[in-house]
């Protein structure tokens, strides 16, 4: 084993994320946490002190499977006017690509309706969510979230100094506006909003949680991440952005990985405030994380419109075969907005993860609430009956 690869697990063996530990991608994180999980027989992957944990996976090797639905990836992406154009720039890898990241600021900019001064762009919306908790949370501070959420951001304010207040869903797995406005206090830091949320899938109300963030941005900062918009029912109509063109002190997030089909190209970026933006980039260099060709694959990708219809389309209806699957076998499925789905099983989760990954098909399972679930990604339909399949076979 490389001396690197070492001194990377051992950062995480320390439960502890320096500034130079934020050199890794949150896939090199998850993938080294996976490992030392299986290594040490660990019942779960993380553990929370809020009940919130993902059951640690057997090991598996991903040539071997014939269906890889655990990372919320698009099957169908990338756009084919993106894969060319990153093909034919990869021949000027030599040069830095700092003028053609400044056009894409600038197109990203008009499309946003914010100056470019106010784009910060990254590797991925997780490195983002992962650079402002740096930045934010180096002197301690409290991020107020939803119960269950994203991790990211929230584990590394955590590994900085800063602690989580987390507030359960609704009953109707909506974020818990009212509860979480009155939990803002002198102590708070940030209010980090997941909407699509994952691991739920579930979308807060439009128009409440606009209203929201005006009124709670005048307190304290409000993150929006909206990963999972584009997959919506209304896609972009339900986006925040138009609170940063108000000025408002909110920043919301977006990422490339999902329904432009890019998670393994690696961009995305964040729009907010021009004293926030450069607060960031004080200490961190999110640009120069990016390579040439996914630059120019995202310029090109921002155009493919019936491309990313065509996906929006094609996952929807899959996904809609998936819940009905789940419904009609009695499992309670919460409502999707995105490209997953997750529902309760009567199973130990890590009992169910190598029952399912020994029928070639890769899934996620989470315990919280009391409950076990399975967070099962959305892909083509012939991968989701190898599912459902594989469900029968198991729960038979």
């Amino acid at each position: 084993m490389k001396t690197t690869d070492i001194s990377r697990r051992n950062w995480l063996k320390k439960g502890t994320l320096s500034l130079a530990a934020m050199a890794l991608l949150p896939n090199d994180i998850w993938a080294m946490a996976v490992e030392e999980a299986q290594e040490n027989n660990s019942l779960f992957l993380f553990n929370s002190a809020n009940s919130f944990n993902e059951f640690t996976p057997p090991a598996f090797k991903e040539e071997k499977l014939n269906a890889i639905l655990r990372a919320n990836e698009n099957p169908y992406g990338p756009p084919p006017q993106a894969a060319k154009a990153f093909q034919k720039n990869v021949f000027s890898g030599n040069r830095y690509a700092w003028k053609t990241l400044f056009n894409l600021i600038d197109k990203i900019a008009t499309k946003e309706n914010v100056k470019p001064e106010q784009v910060l762009m990254a590797p991925g919306s997780s490195d983002i969510l992962e650079k402002v908790a740096m930045v934010l949370f180096q002197k301690g501070g409290d991020v107020i979230s939803a119960d269950p959420s994203y991790m990211s951001l929230i584990n590394v304010s955590k590994s900085v100094g800063g602690k989580w207040k987390s507030y359960k869903l609704k009953n109707d797995f909506q974020h818990d506006l009212d509860a979480m406005e009155a939990g803002i206090d002198e102590n708070t830091k940030l209010v980090y909003i997941c909407n699509p949320n994952n691991p739920t899938g579930s979308i807060t109300n439009a128009k409440k949680l606009k209203e929201f963030c005006s009124r709670v941005s005048e307190k304290a900062p409000v993150f929006v991440d909206e990963a999972y918009i584009e997959l919506s029912k209304n896609g972009l109509k339900d986006s925040m952005a138009s609170l940063v063109s108000e000025g408002k002190n909110v920043m919301v997030a977006r990422t490339f990985s999902k329904i432009y089909g890019m998670a393994g190209l690696r961009i995305g970026y964040m729009i907010g405030n021009k004293e926030t933006i450069t607060q960031i980039k004080e200490i961190t260099r999110g640009g120069m994380g990016i390579t040439g060709p996914s630059i120019m694959a995202a310029t090109k990708s921002l155009d493919e419109t019936d491309f990313l219809k065509m996906c929006k389309t094609k996952i929807t209806e899959a996904r809609t075969y998936t819940k009905k699957y789940l419904e009609d076998n009695k499992y309670k499925v919460m409502p999707s907005e995105t490209n997953f789905l997750i529902f309760e099983i009567s199973m130990d989760g890590k009992e169910f993860l190598t029952k399912i990954y020994d029928k070639k098909v890769a899934v996620r399972s989470f315990k919280f609430w009391n409950k076990t679930w399975c967070r099962v990604s959305i892909g083509t339909l012939e991968e989701m009956k190898l599912f459902t399949k594989a469900m029968d076979e198991i729960f038979a």
